[in-house]
């Protein structure tokens, strides 16, 4: 840190971390939205098209109000080539993790899909980008056990096995989002990003659900405002997420990001009435142990004739 600067006061770090709580709720609220809607006959791809293009609508009048920008060169957030970049695969983590909760309950789900930093850490050591540590081994050891333990526990078994094999892939996909949207991130100011997200999902979802006849098929008020809610509450988690990494950081924004499964399973119990078994407990909270242990920096071997300080590259630039 250069002489004359000083990190943020407690007052900016506890606001930041209040953000990214707000963050993960909202996102840990849109399972058990999406189980009202749904049984209430509304049809998947039609629940995630009114969410999708609420949010649009929304993270749109903000960026036209506030002006984005983006370098010299780099093609607008909305053109079709980013809109796709940038909408395809959160579309398709949205459908397989929330598709899941046609057969697992939201809590099972959230736990089993906050398995992605474990993903991150085996792709990036098969691609050679980082090295496959001690650290990061336990790490895969405790994500897997905890799958091993939901799953096998004799409380879960009823787990369908398509609607695990649905999460974990939601999950394996969005570890190979992240460097995605990393690059996209790097010629675009955040906002840009968010608009894509919700532009590219907005028109693939309308797009789906006019081809099955269900865009405009809608129960009732209530499946349509929990449908629009869902909207609201991820234009709201971007924007929060975004204020609250620019102070944080992404390790204390990732660790304070572990609320969200628990704040599903709380919402589950409460709002839906959904039991939760012990071995979704105990395998949720070595997930948990997984995610904050690949956390910390990986650290590179010393080299042997060198007296260097050792260096290590951010698990998510």
């Amino acid at each position: 840190m250069r002489s004359g600067q000083t990190g943020p006061s407690s007052a900016q770090l506890l606001r930041a971390t209040l953000l990214i709580v707000l963050s993960a709720c909202c996102f840990g609220s849109l399972s058990p939205l999406t189980v009202i809607a749904t049984g209430r006959d509304m049809a998947l791809e039609s629940v995630q098209a009114w969410r999708y293009t609420t949010s649009a609508v929304l993270l749109v009048a903000l960026g036209w109000w506030r002006g984005t920008g983006r370098r010299r060169g780099a093609a607008p957030w909305w053109t079709p080539r980013i809109l796709l970049l940038a909408g395809a695969p959160q579309a398709a983590v949205a459908t397989l993790a929330l598709g899941s909760l046609r057969w697992i309950p939201a809590a099972t789900a959230s736990f089993l899909f906050y398995t992605f930093p474990a993903w991150v850490a085996v792709i990036t050591a098969i691609r050679g980008s980082e090295r496959l540590d001690r650290t990061r081994v336990t790490a895969l050891v405790l994500a897997l056990g905890g799958i091993g333990f939901m799953v096998g526990a004799p409380s879960a078994a009823s787990l369908n096995p398509l609607g695990v094999a649905a999460v974990l892939t939601a999950a394996l996909v969005y570890a190979l989002y992240i460097p995605v949207l990393g690059a996209l991130q790097r010629e675009r100011d955040a906002i840009d990003v968010s608009q894509a997200i919700s532009v590219g999902g907005a028109v693939l979802f309308v797009a789906w659900a006019a081809s099955t006849g269900t865009l405009f098929r809608i129960p009732d008020a209530a499946a349509f405002g929990a449908s629009a809610l869902q909207g609201v509450l991820t234009a709201v988690s971007f924007l929060a997420f975004l204020a609250g990494l620019r102070v944080l950081g992404a390790v204390r924004t990732a660790i304070t990001s572990t609320v969200e499964p628990f704040w599903t399973t709380l919402l589950g119990v409460v709002v839906l009435r959904q039991s939760v078994g012990t071995g979704t407990l105990i395998g949720g909270v070595a997930i948990m142990g997984a995610v904050l242990l690949l956390q910390r920096p990986p650290v590179a071997p010393r080299p042997a004739h060198s007296s260097a300080a050792d260096t290590s590259d951010d698990l998510f630039s």
